[in-house]
């Protein structure tokens, strides 16, 4: 595995944790809290896709 993308996977859990953190201060519900971690998701993948391009 390439050392970035273990690196992004280690970033992505650690802002999960935190997000999650947030998410119980600001009471959003699950539909909310999926649709924030879709849009990390992506960002992760296209910040992923333009270092090894």
């Amino acid at each position: 595995m390439d050392g970035g993308l273990i690196l992004l996977v280690f970033l992505a859990l650690l802002v999960a944790w935190g997000l999650n953190r947030v998410r119980r201060a600001f009471r959003m519900g699950p539909v909310g809290y999926a649709g924030v971690m879709i849009v990390f998701i992506i960002a992760m993948l296209l910040v992923w896709g333009q270092t090894t391009l």
